[in-house]
């Protein structure tokens, strides 16, 4: 037989159910949870992942103010960022950051492990998080995920 008895199924936007779904981040780790969020984000956990399209899910997170950081992180992590003048390097400590705006650190967590290019952009806006338990994506019905099994 010359043939192969088998044809490769690529995914496009066309042929991608995307659902929605919701992640409470109380007690969580930050980079363990952010790690499965971004796989499901980009669409890993599914058989049909194709790496060029947008196949993931989309993900609420709730309760991202109570997410947990390991050892001495919450006094010692800082985020840094370049103004573009001289001398404008400036750092944000990372309890400063919770204290203002906690949904902000699992947000720039998650957007460091997607890809760096059209894509990964068009995937980061898949993802809503907020700060307490209140969302606004009711309609969209959003089926709660057991974190656990998607390892």
């Amino acid at each position: 037989m010359s043939t192969l008895s088998y044809k490769t199924v690529s995914a496009n936007k066309e042929t991608i159910q995307k659902q929605w779904v919701l992640v409470d981040a109380e007690n969580q780790t930050l980079g363990r949870l952010s790690a499965l969020l971004a796989m499901v984000l980009r669409g890993k956990h599914r058989p049909d992942f194709t790496p060029h399209v947008d196949c993931g899910d989309n993900v609420v997170v709730i309760n991202a103010d109570k997410i947990r950081l390991t050892g001495n992180k919450m006094n010692q992590k800082e985020y840094i960022h370049y103004t573009g003048y001289p001398g404008g390097q400036r750092a944000v400590p990372i309890a400063a950051l919770h204290a203002k705006r906690p949904e902000a650190i699992l947000q720039n967590s998650i957007k460091g492990m997607l890809p760096k290019n059209r894509l990964g952009r068009r995937i980061f806006k898949n993802l809503h998080v907020y700060a307490g338990s209140e969302h606004k994506h009711q309609p969209q019905n959003p089926q709660i995920i057991d974190l656990s099994k998607i390892k």
